[in-house]
């Protein structure tokens, strides 16, 4: 997880929440608001993990987000490891600062948001697109969505009973 921050045009911070998958390449979530504090980042991570389920580990900077109160509260309750970075290391999120990267210039960089609204509708557009039409060389040619997909059919194949 990281955060990508832009501005709508009158101003106001669009700070965007990136959640990506090591494993699978896919953009789990990225959520622009105009503010996300810990409290706040708690109450998405819950409905991010209700439509995917609860991650093993979460990977993240030392953010005040990421390493507050809220978030360590929350990691606990939910049987969720996190593993921050080394300061200044942001190599060692690697994915995650790639993906911010691509989204910043395919996505952020090519628009002028009007509003929250409208960087929602946009980004939500963008990320589906990302997830479902870009197929990947490292994934063997697949889009993200799909090779998630097939690992998933792996998965059950290997243990019928889930």
């Amino acid at each position: 997880m990281d955060f990508v921050f832009d501005r709508i045009s009158s101003g106001r911070v669009l700070k965007c929440l990136t959640i990506v998958d090591d494993a699978t390449h896919e953009a789990v979530a990225v959520i622009p608001e105009h503010a996300i504090g810990g409290e706040h980042l708690t109450r998405l991570l819950d409905e991010v993990c209700a439509r995917r389920g609860k991650p093993a580990i979460i990977r993240t900077d030392n953010g005040k987000e990421f390493t507050g109160k809220a978030m360590l509260i929350w990691a606990h309750r939910n049987g969720v490891a996190l593993r921050l970075i080394d300061p200044g290391k942001p190599n060692q999120n690697a994915y995650v600062e790639s993906f911010n990267g691509r989204f910043r210039d395919e996505c952020l960089n090519d628009q002028w948001f009007t509003s929250l609204l409208h960087a929602k509708a946009v980004i939500r557009t963008w990320t589906r697109e990302y997830n479902e039409e870009r197929p990947k060389k490292g994934l063997g040619g697949l889009t993200p969505a799909a090779y998630a997909k097939q690992l998933a059919n792996k998965v059950i194949n290997i243990n019928p009973g889930l």
